[in-house]
């Protein structure tokens, strides 16, 4: 089973939704970069749920505990060893799907593929695996910004046919962060919030899209052929859960111009840097970053637990049934996915920041 990330910078995530508890191990971040849990826990706190009436109403604090890779505040360049315990597991919420399939869940292919599943919220094709992922994000996060000035920020910027249409330059996280959607735009989010309680009381759910801009990525990051840095920002977008699509500066949107119009022309800039007019190939030209900045969008389909009665079948011996959904779930995931497309974003430039300097010893020239 694939829990590994990353080749130098790399990230094992364990554990499942309704165990003892969740967590990363995060392998190769080099020795000397300060870290604490409470570098951690922010990112951690904005995928928790139980945030507000919009995401799920399972209590979880998701606090973080290091337990090894850490010595008087500093990494030491060996595995760094995360825990976060679970503390409000219902593992009797799921009872009926011991013996029946979850529409649109991982439950029938699962057990298709290995031969057994874990039945209680879905083990670990379950949402609550990705709190690892944020972790591990947060570490990458700080070794980008003290090593090279990268920022990410991302925001839901479509719930259904609601869609904001922001400044990939200019969106800060606090405008994020403002309203529970994580919509900059003040108006767009209320309207988001509304359609969410909406739905939400019909016991149904919404998808939509995610935007993310990451900033001062140096140029000549990735690899010209099969690892590519869109390429593995689109492996690592399509891994999280419910994303359905993803795409890159002009995206399907770039297929309606001609080549004239759609390539980026370079100049000198004052600073001497070689940049480009126009950045509609969102920041990476042949797989290699371009010094501009990355933006894409990610696609997340409706949540697939729905407080409806559907068609099913049972586990074998395999018959025709009915299943209506109990427990706790997002009516739309996209408020929670925002610091999940940042984390992943963050463990594939850090991968490829340690590809290019793969020498470094963290601050020691910097």
């Amino acid at each position: 089973m694939g829990s590994i990330f990353g080749q130098l910078f790399r990230v094992t995530t364990w554990g499942e939704s309704h165990g003892g508890g969740v967590g990363a191990v995060v392998d190769g971040c080099p020795p000397n970069l300060p870290l604490s849990e409470a570098d951690i826990q922010p990112d951690l706190d904005r995928r928790k749920p139980g945030q507000s009436r919009i995401v799920s109403q399972r209590k979880e604090s998701d606090t973080v505990r290091i337990v090894s890779g850490v010595f008087e505040g500093k990494t030491l360049g060996t595995p760094i060893s995360m825990v976060i315990w679970n503390e409000d597991a219902r593992p009797r919420d799921y009872e009926e799907i011991r013996t029946k399939y979850r529409p649109s869940h991982a439950d029938y292919v699962y057990e298709a593929k290995y031969g057994i599943r874990n039945w209680m919220g879905g083990g670990r094709a379950s949402a609550r695996e990705t709190a690892g992922r944020v972790a591990a994000g947060a570490i990458a996060r700080k070794l980008l910004r003290l090593g090279w000035g990268v920022e990410a920020v991302a925001w839901v910027s479509s719930v259904g046919e609601i869609r904001c249409e922001a400044d990939v330059e200019t969106v800060t996280p606090e405008q994020v962060e403002q309203t529970p959607v994580r919509c900059p735009d003040l108006k767009v989010a209320q309207r988001m919030i509304e359609a969410i309680e909406e739905i939400r009381k019909k016991g149904d759910s919404l998808g939509g899209t995610v935007t993310c801009a990451l900033r001062n990525v140096p140029a000549g990051w990735g690899e010209p052929v099969f690892d590519k840095l869109e390429a593995d920002l689109a492996k690592a977008m399509l891994s999280l859960p419910a994303s359905k699509g993803f795409d890159i500066g002009s995206g399907f949107g770039g297929t309606l111009l001609t080549g004239l119009q759609h390539n980026d022309e370079y100049y000198v800039a004052e600073d001497g840097r070689v940049r480009t007019r126009t950045n509609r190939s969102g920041g990476v030209q042949g797989g290699i970053s371009d010094g501009e900045t990355i933006y894409f969008r990610v696609a997340f389909k409706p949540t697939a637990t729905v407080l409806h009665e559907q068609r099913t079948v049972t586990t074998a011996p395999h018959e025709e049934t009915t299943l209506k959904a109990r427990g706790r779930h997002d009516p739309c995931v996209l408020p929670r996915a925002v610091p999940m497309v940042e984390a992943m974003a963050l463990l594939v430039l850090a991968d490829h920041a340690l590809r290019q300097e793969p020498n470094l010893r963290f601050l020691t020239n910097r």
